[in-house]
């Protein structure tokens, strides 16, 4: 990593992850107010244990429709097989031990006025304040032709669990000397690198498995995070560059952008030819979870917010965090999320005995594992700009892997890459 060393990195990080922990001491009360979490993704249920850890005088409820949770992060091994299902399955027994209530139920409304949060089971919650993660949803219609039924033929795996099986059932499926097509999405979108992350650890089991196979990029872009480390390794395990290339990436300047995709053929046509795909992974643009819509906490496809305390812009009372809100300069990732949960906490643990919420700070890192024993990893620390209202990354604060690693750095990117997410699993769920 450029601009600090690791060892730096981990202690501020460390650092600003206690923020507001210190600044927040719990008082005791007879009765603690109530806050209801919606969504139990990183964000809301590490901004549910943070509350209840922070005061636990506080009444947390984590409403979340699924009993278990696949993250998103480490998912592309699972398609890759070097990891299993099992191996991105949480579950919320952990934060049921810190005193949160778990209901397991479909946020159906939230009333800002009445301050009520309403399930599909007819549940009716009072919050004092309420935090609303609900992740992503999809403009299926940014790829003309797919749509919400598309995905069981042509699945985005944008969501891990059922949609993450599918794909890697149908990459053992399909024949040695298929394509594998990926139609990447527009900006912003759930994880920068993610796509071509998922493009090299599939080239990476097609290696293994499937050596005449291919796989092939259509981006609606001309750049993405992390290019050049990502091409270096392309070119490295799988001939990027060459006529004998494993990965085509096809930039929207060269006809990458998809003007129509016929799921029943599994077809992409694009300005210049159509693409039959072995697979097809549509992965559609996206925007906050539906109940962001539903309770009028969006302006376009994201909920804006206060950056200092991720209060909405829009309801009082509500604080929208993770990928659904507007963080600009934070990537839309599981540590973001984590980190802005944090923040999040501190805010309204202070805000509910009527007090400044603390000032924030916030990290994020994220690696990417591009083949066998090697990864690289981009990193940030971020201030609040009160006069913007923006989260802007501190100069200096963090980089990216250099070009220039050895074998050795690279493999203990994977170590590194591996621990992060037992640690944030831990942290967020454990």
């Amino acid at each position: 990593m450029t601009m600090i060393d690791r060892r730096t990195f981990v202690a501020l990080a460390g650092a600003v992850s206690a923020t507001g922990v210190l600044g927040a001491p719990s008082i005791a009360r007879a009765a603690g107010p109530k806050v209801v979490v919606v969504g139990g993704g990183p964000g809301g249920a590490t901004a549910a244990k943070y509350l209840r850890r922070m005061d636990p005088t506080v009444e947390v409820t984590l409403i979340e429709a699924n009993k278990e949770y696949f993250t998103c992060f480490m998912s592309n091994e699972v398609l890759a097989g070097d990891r299993t299902m099992d191996g991105i399955r949480v579950g919320y027994d952990g934060l049921r031990k810190t005193g949160i209530t778990v209901v397991h139920d479909l946020v159906t409304a939230i009333d800002g006025e009445k301050k009520t949060v309403t399930t599909k089971g007819g549940q009716t919650f009072a919050y004092d304040r309420c935090i609303v993660a609900p992740g992503i949803d999809f403009v299926y219609d940014s790829v003309p032709g797919y749509s919400a039924e598309a995905v069981e033929t042509a699945p985005h795996a944008w969501k891990a669990g059922p949609q993450t099986a599918l794909l890697r059932k149908q990459l053992e499926a399909m024949p040695d000397g298929g394509t594998f097509v990926m139609v990447a999405p527009p900006n912003p979108f759930r994880c920068p690198p993610g796509p071509y992350e998922r493009a090299s650890l599939v080239a990476h089991y097609f290696k293994q498995h499937k050596p005449k196979s291919k796989v092939i990029i259509l981006d609606p872009k001309d750049g993405f995070s992390k290019q050049k480390l990502f091409e270096q390794a392309w070119a490295r395990f799988y001939g990027f560059g060459t006529s004998n290339s494993m990965i085509e990436w096809v930039p929207g300047a060269k006809g990458g952008k998809v003007s129509k995709i016929d799921v029943a053929t599994l077809t992409a046509d694009t300005e210049f030819d159509a693409i039959k795909a072995a697979v097809l992974n549509v992965i559609p643009g996206q925007k906050a979870g539906r109940i962001a819509f539903d309770a009028g906490l969006t302006e376009g496809n994201w909920a804006p917010v206060n950056k200092k305390t991720f209060e909405s812009s829009k309801v009082p009372g509500i604080h929208v965090l993770g990928d659904a809100g507007d963080a600009a300069a934070m990537p839309k990732s599981g540590y973001s999320a984590n980190s802005q949960a944090k923040v999040t906490a501190a805010a309204v643990v202070a805000l509910l005995k009527g007090k400044e919420a603390p000032e924030p700070a916030y990290v994020n890192t994220c690696y990417s594992i591009a083949g066998k024993d090697h990864c690289f990893s981009v990193a940030g620390i971020y201030t609040y700009d009160k006069e913007k209202n923006a989260i802007a990354e501190v100069p200096g604060s963090g980089g990216l892997s250099p070009l220039d690693a050895s074998d050795a750095d690279r493999k203990r990117e994977v170590a590194y890459a591996h621990s992060w997410f037992r640690n944030i699993v831990a942290d967020s769920w454990g």
